[in-house]
């Protein structure tokens, strides 16, 4: 099993980061263009303990996979976890938090997940998987500062 863990501070209140996160199609602003990601369920407005989204998303050498995550342990402001139930991975669990700090708000990615094909998967891990991994979720955090940074009041 691998774990992924990135953070970054933004400055931005947190209704405005959790207004952000909790939208489900907001993924699709936060995902690199070349994954060619896309919603292939109805999404509400705000997600949910339970909440079920599908989609399609483009990976190196698998190209387009379907992928299907249950968003998990919602806490209210606070945080969540999409977890895979089809796709790519043998296990994906992702928790996603955000926390006020002195200088904007602290999101927090940290994903567990293991790759399939046991040994060939490992060489794959090694050779792409890992990178790519990186490179998507150091792109989330630049779009979080690009989409959600503003001055802060000071109190």
């Amino acid at each position: 099993m691998y774990t992924l863990k990135r953070s970054i501070v933004v400055p931005t209140t947190m209704d405005e980061a959790w207004d952000f996160i909790r939208k489900p199609q907001n993924l699709n602003l936060i995902t690199p263009d070349d994954m060619e990601f896309k919603i292939m369920s109805e999404v509400p407005d705000e997600m949910y303990n339970g909440l079920i989204v599908k989609y399609i998303v483009k990976l190196p050498v698998m190209g387009s996979q379907e992928w299907v995550s249950e968003i998990k342990h919602v806490r209210d402001g606070r945080s969540f976890v999409d977890e895979q139930r089809i796709g790519p991975y043998k296990l994906w669990y992702h928790y996603h938090e955000i926390e006020q700090v002195d200088n904007g708000v602290l999101f927090t990615d940290e994903v567990t997940y293991e790759v399939p094909y046991s040994i060939f998967g490992k060489i794959a891990h090694a050779a792409f998987i890992g990178k790519t991994l990186e490179r998507i979720f150091n792109y989330r955090n630049e779009r979080f500062k690009e989409l959600l940074s503003r001055p802060l009041e000071v109190a």
